[in-house]
């Protein structure tokens, strides 16, 4: 039944996804498949996957106990709280803090949590801005 419920939920949000990427204005310096294609592409993919739950469910799960709810909860509440700090403190120093967060929440001890937080942040950053030369957010460093 929760499948059903989760494929309806994403039939929904995938035509909802796929009329909101209709309404995309074109740019004048659009390219030749233009700003719509991939959000449809992705608004398909959500639509198939979503029939799929709806038509073939999974039995029925056996849901987390408190405790491990509790881990997603705070996992979500972590990437809020990323989304939110990442204006403020930028790229480099939200993604630092979030992935090691994250990465010994999973199960890392506390030092691999950090140097994975440092590493992932670093890493993101050199391909993302130095390479490919994409903003991210600036934070009150300049970074």
């Amino acid at each position: 039944m929760s499948d059903r419920i989760s494929g309806g939920i994403g039939m929904a949000l995938a035509v909802f996804y796929i009329w909101a990427a209709t309404i995309i204005p074109e740019s004048f310096m659009a390219d030749a498949i233009g700003p719509k294609t991939f959000p449809i592409i992705v608004g398909i993919v959500l639509a198939i996957c979503s029939a799929y739950m709806v038509l073939r469910p999974d039995p029925e799960p056996v849901w987390p106990p408190f405790r491990d709810f509790m881990e997603i909860l705070l996992a979500v509440a972590a990437m809020l709280a990323y989304a939110i700090a990442l204006p403020e403190l930028g790229f480099l120093v939200s993604t630092i803090f979030a992935t090691a967060y994250l990465t010994w929440r999973l199960g890392s001890k506390p030092l691999g949590a950090a140097m994975t937080g440092v590493a992932t942040s670093l890493g993101i950053y050199v391909v993302f801005h130095l390479i490919l030369g994409l903003s991210l957010a600036k934070g009150p460093f300049g970074f």
